[in-house]
This record gives structure tokens, sequence and C-alpha cells, in this order.
């Protein structure tokens, strides 16, 4: 699948997978960035996709985002669906910092895959669940 993209900056590496390791995609910040504890910033990501018709962008944090900067994504999980593909749709990570933190240009604050559309679901209300029951919530246990 081939996906345009347009790039905002100079000054971040190109997108590209990082081999043998997941098939999510790192973003990176596309300026320098401050924030004080307890501030909110959107910050760029430095592009622009064109998305296929039925599929959308689920970003969310790397691992290491939270332990390194100290920001938390406040939507939890961003979903850039195909319509939001213009020429000035630059994609942002929106962050809320839980303490005085620096993100410099070029730094991977979170990571995308692309996702086809879910399908179009019917509900049918049934009186009783058939399958056995699993214990309910929290019934796997501690690690």
């Amino acid at each position: 699948m081939e996906i345009q993209i347009k790039y905002f900056t100079d000054k971040i590496e190109r997108l590209r997978y990082i081999d043998g390791k997941s098939d999510w995609i790192d973003l990176r910040a596309a300026e320098d960035v401050q924030l004080a504890a307890g501030e909110f910033r959107l910050i760029p990501l430095g592009v622009a996709m064109q998305l296929p018709t039925g599929y959308e962008a689920h970003i969310v944090p790397r691992s290491s985002t939270f332990k390194q900067f100290g920001i938390l994504q406040t939507n939890s999980m961003g979903v850039i669906d195909e319509s939001y593909c213009g020429d000035t749709d630059q994609w942002f990570f929106p962050a809320y910092a839980v303490r005085d933190t620096v993100i410099h240009t070029n730094d991977r604050i979170c990571q995308f895959r692309i996702m086809a559309h879910q399908p179009a679901l019917t509900f049918r209300e049934a009186a009783r669940l058939t399958r056995p029951d699993r214990g309910g919530h929290g019934s796997t246990g501690r690690a």
C-alpha cells in the first residue's frame, strides 16, 4: 500500500519501519517544545498524509514516552481518518506534562499504524449470552 505524505519540515527524519522490531512507525516532534508541569500543548509531528479510503491511523505514545518526557497523550489514542488529508492537515500529539520537560525537534514521542475501518455492525439483543463466564472484571489475576 502506498501512502502520500507531506513533510512540514526538513528537521525530522523521514518515516520508516524499525527493521524487525515492530509494524508501528515512530513519529517525531517537529519543533522544540518546553512544557511546565500541568501544561497542555499540541505538539506538531511535521507530517500530513493522504490515507486510502476505508483506512484510519491510530496514534499512541511510545512505551518510553512517559518515562523520558513525563507527558501523557490527552486523548489516550488518536484516530485520524481519511478525511483529514488536506495540504495543511498536519498531525499533532496532544500532550499533558506531569513534570517540567523539554522535547527536542526529532525526538520520537509517539507511533502509529494504519488500520482498515471497522466493518458495519448490527446488534441483536439477547436475554442470555451462551458462552461460559470468564469470572468478571479483573479475573485474570495479578502479575
